[in-house]
C-alpha cells in the first residue's frame, strides 16, 4: 500500500514556514486528527522510490523528481517560503513525502512517542539508522523530561525505551550518572560541543537530517553543494588556471586561456648596471626586489596602473649582491653579499638598519626566520649560523657539509631546517627533535625553492632537470620536469600563479619556462623573450 501524500495546500502552509527550525520549511503543521488517521491508515514502505522515473537533462542522468525536490529546497532555505510553496503546488511533487512531513512536525513539537512510531512507519531499510535515530529522539526526551525536573518520568524512560535499544551504552551511562546531580548534567551538556541546548529541537533535527538518508529527508544546501563541486572540478581541470575563485561564474563553463600566463613584455626595468641576480615580490604584491652584480639592490613599487618605478637603491655592499630576500611582514628586507656581510634594510626609508657577519667568513645564502625575529645564512666554511635581529648568534653549527650552503630556508612553524649539505644531498633539520632526513639527488644541486605550505621543495640539478619533492613525512619525487637550458649561470626556479599552481624556471635560450604544478614534461609552456 502507497504513502498517503500531504492534501493541504503548500500555498496555505508557506504562511507557517517561517517559524520552521533548520529552514525544514516544506514541513505542514498537522492538526492531531489528521495525524492520527495518517498514522493509523498508511502501511510503511520504503521512501527511497521517487515512483518517477522522468529524466531530463541532454544526457538524461538527472531525474526530474529529486532535481524539483532538491530546488524546492533551495527556495526555502533561502527563504523564500512562498516560491517554494509554488513550486510544490505547481510541479505536484512535494519536498517530502507525508510521513516525513509528520514525523519532522512531532519532531518540532516534542512529541517524542509518537515521532518514534512514525519513524518506524516510514519504512527505513538500514535498521541501525532507525535505531540510531530513536536514540536520539528518546535521548531529547530524557533531556527535557531532567530540564523540569521530572526524574520519575526520565528514569522510566531511561530504563524502559532507551536501554532496550542496545546501543551507544557509553551515552547511556553519562544519562544514568545525570540523574544524581541533574542540574549540573543539563548545565554541562548545554554548553557542551554536542548540543547547543538540551532544548535544541532545531540541532536535533540537523543530526536526524545527516543519520536518515537524503532521499527522506533533503539535505540542507544540497543544491549548494552541488554548484560548488561542480566549479570545483572545472576549476581543477583547468590547465591554465591562474584567476581567484570568486571570479568563477555560474553562467559558462570554466575554462582559463593561455592568456592567463603572462607572455607579453609590459616594461623593462634597466636601472642596474650589470647582471641581475636575484628577483622577488613582497608577499602583498605590492613591491619587487631585485639584486645585482652591480653590488647594488633596488626595491621597485608596483602602483596602481602595473607600472613599475623605482623606490630605494640600496648601497653599501662592497661585493655582488647575490640575494635579496622578504621579511615575512614586508617591511624590511634582507640583502646577501657574496662572501661580504647581511645587511637589514628598512623598506620606507631605504635605511641600512643592522649588519650580520662572523670573523673571517662571510654569507653564501641567507633567510629570515617564520616570525621574521631572527636571520639564518650558509656560511663560507660550510656552517650554518643563526643570529637574532639585534646580531646576537643564537645557533652556529657544521655539521657533515662538503660544500658551501648555496640555499636555505625554514619551514613557517620554525620546526625544519632546509639546506644543501653536500653537492648532491639536501638536509631537511629538525630542530626540535635534532634529527636529521636527507634527500639524496643523482647530480650537483644548483639551488632550490620551498612552497609556501612547506610541502614541496623544487630543486635544480645541474644536468638541466627540475625535481619536485613532497617531503612530507618520507620526502619522495613527485615530478621531474625539463626543457631549461643551463651551462654557466645557477639557473632558479619557483613556484608561482594562483595558489602556486605553476613552476617557472629561468633559462640560458632566453625564456622562462612554465609549468603546471604536478604535471609532466610535456604540459611546459615556453614564454619567449621573458
Amino acid at each position: 500500500m502507497g504513502v498517503v501524500e500531504d492534501t493541504e495546500p503548500p500555498l496555505k502552509r508557506a504562511k507557517r514556514l517561517a517559524d520552521e527550525p533548520n529552514s525544514f520549511s516544506g514541513n505542514s503543521s498537522v492538526r492531531g486528527s489528521t495525524v492520527n488517521n495518517s498514522l493509523g491508515d498508511l502501511m510503511a514502505r520504503p521512501l527511497t522510490s521517487q515512483g518517477d522515473d522522468e529524466t531530463i537533462g541532454s544526457k538524461g542522468v538527472i531525474k526530474k523528481t529529486e532535481f524539483i525536490r532538491i530546488i524546492t529546497r533551495a527556495l526555502y532555505s533561502l527563504g523564500y517560503d512562498k516560491a517554494g510553496a509554488m513550486l510544490e503546488e505547481e510541479s505536484g511533487i512535494p519536498l517530502h513525502h507525508s510521513l516525513v512531513k509528520v514525523f519532522l512536525q512531532q519532531v518540532k513539537d516534542g512529541k517524542w512517542d509518537e515521532s518514534v512510531v512514525t519513524l518506524h512507519r516510514i519504512g527505513l531499510l538500514d535498521e541501525n539508522a532507525v535505531k540510531s535515530a530513536s536514540f536520539l529522539l528518546l535521548e531529547q526526551k530524557f533531556l527535557e523530561l531532567l530540564k523540569i525536573d521530572n526524574i520519575v518520568d526520565a528514569l522510566g524512560t531511561l530504563r524502559n525505551e532507551i536501554v532496550p535499544l542496545h546501543i551507544n551504552t557509553k551515552r547511556v551511562h553519562e544519562l544514568a550518572s545525570s540523574l544524581i546531580s541533574p542540574s549540573n548534567f543539563i548545565s554541562h551538556t548545554t554548553s557542551g560541543p554536542g548540543k547547543e541546548s538540551v532544548n535544541s529541537r532545531s540541532k536535533l533535527l540537523e543530526e536526524l537530517q545527516n543519520l536518515l538518508p537524503a532521499s527522506v529527508i533533503i539535505p540542507d544546501k544540497r543544491l549548494e553543494c552541488l554548484v560548488e563541486n561542480s566549479l570545483h572540478i572545472q576549476r581543477d581541470s583547468c590547465v591554465f588556471h591562474n584567476t581567484l575563485d570568486r571570479d568563477l561564474s555560474l553562467y559558462s563553463d570554466h575554462q582559463c586561456g593561455k592568456h592567463q600566463i603572462p607572455s607579453q613584455t609590459v616594461q623593462i626595468l634597466e636601472s642596474h648596471t650589470d647582471e641581475v641576480w636575484f628577483l622577488q615580490f613582497s608577499h602583498n604584491g605590492k613591491y619587487l626586489a631585485s639584486s645585482s652584480k652591480d653590488q647594488t639592490a633596488i626595491i621597485w613599487e608596483i602602483n596602481a596602473d602595473g607600472h613599475i618605478s623605482v623606490k630605494h637603491t640600496l648601497v653599501g655592499h662592497q661585493k655582488p649582491v647575490i640575494a635579496i630576500l622578504w621579511s615575512p611582514d614586508d617591511r624590511q628586507v634582507l640583502t646577501c653579499g657574496s662572501e661580504e656581510v647581511i645587511r637589514r634594510w628598512d623598506v620606507d626609508s631605504g635605511d641600512c638598519v643592522h649588519m650580520y657577519e662572523k670573523g673571517g667568513i662571510g654569507p653564501i645564502s641567507c633567510g629570515w626566520y617564520p616570525d621574521g625575529q631572527g636571520i639564518i645564512a650558509g656560511m663560507t666554511d660550510r656552517s650554518i649560523c643563526m643570529w637574532d635581529l639585534d646580531g646576537r648568534e643564537m645557533e652556529c653549527w657544521k655539521g657533515q657539509r662538503t660544500q658551501k650552503v648555496s640555499d636555505i630556508a625554514m619551514t613557517d612553524d620554525g620546526k625544519w631546517l632546509v639546506s644543501v649539505c653536500k653537492d648532491s644531498v639536501i638536509s631537511l633539520f629538525d630542530r626540535e627533535a635534532t634529527v636529521e632526513k636527507l634527500i639524496e639527488e643523482e647530480d650537483m644541486i644548483t639551488s632550490f625553492s620551498l612552497s609556501n605550505d612547506n610541502k614541496y621543495l623544487l630543486v635544480n640539478l645541474l644536468n638541466q632537470e627540475i625535481r619536485l619533492w613532497n617531503i612530507e613525512g618520507d620526502p619522495k619525487i613527485v615530478a621531474r620536469y625539463k626543457g631549461h637550458k643551463r651551462s654557466r649561470f645557477i639557473i632558479r626556479s619557483c613556484f608561482g600563479g594562483y595558489k602556486q599552481a605553476f613552476i617557472a624556471s629561468g633559462s640560458e635560450d632566453s625564456q622562462v619556462k612554465i609549468s603546471s604544478f604536478l604535471r609532466i614534461v610535456s604540459s611546459h609552456k615556453h614564454i619567449k623573450n621573458a
